[in-house]
């Protein structure tokens, strides 16, 4: 990697974070204390949705630094993802795991977006959720499946980002073009 790229790496990193941390904080602070402090299943429901919708947009902003992020280091490191050995394949897996992250982000969102209908006192949301019924204790099982996936899957991506700086060290990219040269050589003959 020639040159210093501080601001991509860092919003890749700080987006990471927030949506790594944040998720696991709400997965297990803000629904257990929802739990602990809530009485009824409905009203357990209506104090984590409050709480996952304030952190909503905060969330969709972290995910988008991320993603401006990660694309910036894959347009700066595109020789190493073509040249070097291994960093292509690791390239791919976190591609993936971005992809499952998303999806189980987006999940979360929709079965939480329902349960918040559900459990709401407002009557234009018991309208909304009326015409779409759900059945709330399989909806929250569901939801908390979803919400521990989320950091599950983010916090492969920390891994993942690990792994890629330990590819970035001096002796592992020489080694790295060094191997992939010789099975370009090896393949062509």
């Amino acid at each position: 990697m020639s040159g210093r790229h501080t601001v991509i790496r860092s919003l890749h990193d700080v987006g990471l974070a927030a949506w790594f941390g944040g998720t696991l904080m709400g997965a297990v602070g803000l629904n257990g204390a929802a739990r602990d402090e809530g009485g009824t299943a409905v009203e357990q429901a209506r104090i984590s949705s409050s709480g996952w919708a304030k952190w909503t947009p905060v969330n969709a902003a972290a995910i988008g630094i991320h993603l401006f992020g990660s694309g910036g280091l894959l347009m700066v490191n595109a020789h190493r993802v073509a040249g070097q050995q291994g960093v292509a394949a690791s390239t791919a897996v976190k591609t993936l795991v971005t992809g499952a992250a998303l999806a189980a982000t987006a999940y979360a969102r929709i079965l939480g977006k329902k349960v918040e209908l559900a459990s709401s006192r407002d009557p234009q949301d018991l309208q909304k959720a009326s015409e779409h019924p759900i059945d709330l204790d399989t909806a929250r099982r569901h939801l908390a499946c979803a919400q521990f996936a989320v950091p599950a899957l983010t916090g492969c991506l920390v891994v993942l980002n690990a792994l890629h700086g330990e590819q970035q060290r001096p002796a592992d990219q020489v080694r790295g073009m060094l191997r992939r040269a010789g099975s370009v050589v090896s393949f062509q003959r």
